[in-house]
């Protein structure tokens, strides 16, 4: 799990969902565009919920591990979800092997239904 730091404060967001979500952001800055994006999160209670981002060029966002964090709140058609719309602002499919590298990346077939 990662807390995603955006504004003020923190959100917990599963390792891949945050990945994914850092990745877009960053595409969405490259092309001076912004979107509204909904992530499955964990509340300070401890429960699971959805939570809407405005991610865009002016977002100023990086995440952190968290230790001996309980299960993640992992979804994994956010995830493509995500990777979709990354991949339609970057049609080349850009690589970044090197980047969060203590975060796998989940691996699918962009194709599917675009």
């Amino acid at each position: 799990m990662r807390k995603l730091h955006y504004a003020s404060g923190y959100l917990l967001l599963a390792d891949q969902t945050c990945k994914a979500l850092l990745r877009y952001a960053r595409a969405l800055a490259q092309s001076g565009e912004s979107d509204v994006v909904m992530v499955p999160t964990i509340t300070e209670g401890g429960s699971r919920a959805s939570t809407h981002l405005l991610i865009g060029p002016a977002s100023q966002l990086f995440s952190t591990p968290v230790e001996n964090a309980s299960e993640e709140p992992f979804d994994l058609s956010v995830v493509r979800e995500l990777e979709r719309r990354t991949a339609e602002l970057h049609p080349t499919r850009p690589a970044w092997p090197e980047e969060m590298t203590d975060v796998d990346t989940v691996e699918f077939d962009f194709d599917y239904g675009i």
